[in-house]
């Protein structure tokens, strides 16, 4: 005797499959525009630095000229 429910457990596990597998295709798809985010960054956090750095020399500058005055 056929199991009543296992044409209904088969195609729910076809749906569930094919959900998983899209799934998995999006996270792929995330996973290569975050990393292409990151290297971008990389270029935004090395201006964002040397900028910081030149605030803080200017401000070095002008105490140091303030002090000799």
């Amino acid at each position: 005797m056929e199991n009543p429910h296992a044409e209904r457990q088969a195609i729910l596990l076809e749906r569930i499959l094919k959900n998983t597998s899209k799934c998995t295709e999006m996270v792929v798809e995330l996973n290569h525009c975050m990393e292409e985010i990151l290297r971008a960054n990389a270029y935004i956090k090395t201006a964002a630095d040397l900028a910081t750095k030149y605030r803080k020399n200017v401000q070095y500058n002008l105490e140091a000229t303030r002090e000799n005055q």
